[in-house]
């Protein structure tokens, strides 16, 4: 078992503090923070809130952590919300300060601006850089510290009816500036569940928002707003408080579906339960990997039209790799709402990056979240592997994590005689799959609700983010995903890697390995890792400059 140590934490500072800065070329790193409190929950309390039998279930466990994810064995909405902390790191991963994002506790009503997150869920608050570096985005609920089952909650303008859990919740786009000052955007998108990433498109002034996520928490067929409301949407940013924002329906901005490969389509709506957000050289990309539907793969939009047959003119089949030149798009999709419970948001405009997987996520052996371009030949994907949480006691490790061979931090280098990416080879070392580490003050021993050790284990990688080295190294930053027995496995105490790896390399280089520069601490998950807002990414300090201004931090 690898023993860690708890990183020591600074004091918190409130969104209305003075004083909150944040130096470029830092990291920022989400995470969620849990009360700890056993009156969340009630041993008895029917699940989801305000349910209607016979849907009803019965809690399992009252509050208190980390007992009180068991309650998702019965509720499979279960989650309770939770404060948002960021955290200003030096790129070793040393802290320098932290700030909360505004909440219920210090902000009390809805009525002020303020926003949370499902604590368990593991995709949520994913950290981007807005275009031209500006502010850092990231999405959320306008939603009360604590209350239960919101992840999967309907929003305000876009109801299911079949949905089992009732309630309604606008999901949050927050912007972050340099000085810790936030502004907020609602919207009716990713009802009956979770926005995911958001990037600010904020070039010459602009104020466009691009966001991923996944929608839909109820029976097939879903309801028209439930299917415009998933994958990739589009919107503009606010300025006014968020007790003033009336957002319309979703707006979607890209759409995909599994036709495209000639294949049978599946549930109408779910081929674009979209996770990692990125854009490079003013293309979109975006990532599938979990869900039955669909297909587990590297995404792009192509913005520069149609054929004569409606189809995307980068990827007529459904596979391709974008036009040399290409605008990020400014207006959602003009989709025809008479075939949307046939085929969805059409025309579609997004293609499979040309290389990466192309075959049914009901059998995928890959699961891809974050991607991160080095350069226009050299991309990074995290792989966060596949969740089986199998335990040998004879190893003492989980069999499953720890025999993958994708799971971690894959390189793609761009064949220009194939027009394709293809694998150069994947990154474990250090990561220590399928091993179980301890967190101070956490469970030792099994949860008898699962039957598996209550300690965690790297299963793969998340949330990514990357730095070009003028020694010819690339500087990877990534969250790691687990397995354990805990009830929820995005409950678990995680951990930010990081790796240097060379640019040029096309087999695996001798040596290379993850080191944990934090672990999450008791009531606590890592969920995104940014560079700080006001970073200038074509001219970021490497690790010499670093260690060369450290007394300035």
């Amino acid at each position: 078992m690898v023993v860690l140590s708890s990183v020591a934490g600074a004091t918190v500072a409130l969104a209305d503090d003075d004083g909150v800065q944040f130096r470029p070329g830092n990291l920022l790193l989400s995470r969620s923070v849990y009360d700890n409190n056993p009156a969340n929950v009630a041993v008895g309390t029917q699940l989801p809130p305000n349910c209607v039998a016979p849907i009803c279930v019965a809690a399992t466990n009252d509050g208190s952590y980390p007992y009180v994810w068991n309650n998702s064995l019965v509720d499979g909405s279960f989650g309770i919300t939770a404060k948002i902390v960021l955290d200003q790191l030096k790129p070793s991963g040393e802290l320098i300060n932290s700030l909360e994002v505004p909440n219920s506790s210090d902000r009390g009503p809805l009525t002020r601006d303020q926003m949370v997150t499902s604590f368990p869920s593991k995709s949520e608050i994913a950290l981007n850089l807005s275009t031209d570096g500006r502010v850092v985005t990231f999405m959320g609920y306008l939603a009360p510290v604590d209350a239960l089952d919101v992840s999967n909650s309907n929003t305000a303008a876009v109801v299911d009816p079949t949905n089992p859990v009732p309630g309604s919740n606008y999901r949050v786009v927050a912007e972050l500036d340099e000085h810790g000052r936030f502004r907020f955007t609602k919207t009716n998108a990713y009802s009956g569940n979770n926005g995911r990433a958001a990037i600010l498109n904020d070039n010459g002034g602009a104020r466009i928002v691009y966001t991923a996520g996944n929608a839909g928490n109820g029976a097939n067929p879903q309801p028209n707003g439930i299917i415009i409301g998933a994958g990739l949407q589009i919107l503009t940013a606010e300025r006014n408080a968020l007790v003033a924002q009336n957002p319309g329906l979703p707006t979607p901005v890209g759409s995909f579906n599994i036709t495209q490969l000639g294949l049978t389509a599946d549930k109408i709506g779910k081929d674009t339960n979209f996770r990692g957000l990125s854009i490079f050289n003013n293309v979109i990309y975006t990532t599938k990997g979990s869900g039955g539907n669909g297909i587990n793969s590297v995404y792009f939009i192509d913005a520069t039209g149609f054929d004569a047959n409606g189809r995307p003119l980068a990827c007529p089949n459904g596979v391709g790799v974008p036009k040399a030149i290409a605008s990020l798009p400014a207006t959602p999709i003009p989709y025809d709402a008479s075939q949307l419970q046939t085929k969805g948001v059409v025309p579609y405009n997004m293609c499979i990056l040309a290389g990466f997987p192309t075959n049914l996520a009901k059998k995928a052996t890959s699961f891809p979240f974050g991607v991160w371009f080095a350069d226009a030949k050299t991309l990074y994907v995290t792989d966060e592997g596949d969740g089986t949480s199998s335990f040998d006691p004879a190893s003492g490790k989980y069999k499953a994590a720890a025999a993958q061979t994708g799971a971690g931090l894959q390189k793609w280098v761009f064949d220009a005689n194939l027009r394709a990416w293809k694998l150069a080879y994947v990154l474990q070392a250090g990561l220590n799959l399928g091993v179980p580490y301890t967190v101070t003050d956490y469970p030792s021993g099994q949860n008898p609700k699962t039957g598996l050790p209550w300690s965690p284990a790297s299963d793969g990688l998340r949330n990514i983010m990357g730095r070009v080295n003028r020694d010819g190294t690339a500087t990877i930053w990534a969250i790691t995903s687990t397995v354990s027995g805990n009830g929820d496995q995005g409950a678990d105490p995680n951990q930010l890697v990081m790796i240097r790896d060379k640019l040029a390399a096309t087999s695996l280089p001798a040596g290379e390995t993850f080191t944990v520069i934090r672990t999450a601490r008791f009531g606590e998950v890592l969920r995104g890792v940014s560079f700080t807002p006001g970073t200038d990414r074509d001219h970021l300090p490497d690790d010499h400059d670093h260690d060369r201004h450290a007394d300035a931090d």
